[in-house]
């Protein structure tokens, strides 16, 4: 009768009769597909993951591709022609985005020019867009806010109502002098006495 000898060095890698099996090894130029391509492929394919569904400024894209390592004239020459062919527009984002945030958040100019500059937007275009919208729009918008807010702050001291409502519209980019004129309007309309009131109340 032959005993069956265990070799020591034997693995789970190993067949029936001792001999290794070849190990598969990892094809590592797929795990980081991006760095096998062209420089101008893979901004092309960055910018176009990050555009879809969602608009973005030539500033966010350009810091993307700057984060990703592509290098800056190949990021350029990519950003412009997706500005050629319309796939990049800061007007056109300026615009809606104005449009979005003033009537869905009742941001004043003020506010929607401070973040526009942060995504990069041009200054002459910011000013396009937040001229969109005139003193007296920005002011009825401004009332619609402080009555949506009125009622929470009904049985507070008068001058802890105004600080509260005044402090809401400035946090919104709303003029202090259009703030205080518009939740001096509500609280007498209320029947509160305003006599008095200054900038130095909020």
């Amino acid at each position: 009768m032959t005993r069956r000898t265990e070799w020591a060095g034997a693995t789970d890698s190993e067949d029936g009769e001792g001999t290794r099996r070849p190990e598969r090894r990892r094809d590592r130029s797929q795990e980081r597909p991006e760095k096998s391509q062209d420089p101008a492929e893979r901004a092309r394919a960055i910018c176009l993951r990050l555009l879809t569904g969602t608009p973005r400024t030539r500033k966010q894209l350009a810091d993307a591709l700057k984060k990703r390592e592509i290098p800056d004239e190949i990021s350029d020459e990519v950003l412009s022609r997706f500005e050629e062919v319309g796939l990049i527009n800061d007007a056109a984002f300026a615009d809606a985005w104005v449009e979005s945030r003033h009537h869905g958040r009742g941001l004043a100019r003020r506010a929607l020019a401070r973040e526009l500059r942060t995504k990069g937007v041009d200054s002459a275009v910011i000013d396009d867009a937040v001229g969109q919208l005139d003193s007296e729009q920005e002011e009825e918008r401004a009332r619609e806010l402080v009555d949506r807010k009125l009622r929470s702050t009904r049985g507070l001291e008068r001058d802890k109502r105004l600080r509260r409502l005044a402090g809401m519209l400035a946090r919104k980019g709303y003029p202090e002098g259009m703030a205080l004129r518009v939740v001096r309007r509500a609280l007498e309309e209320e029947g509160e006495d305003t006599e008095g009131l200054e900038y130095e109340a909020f």
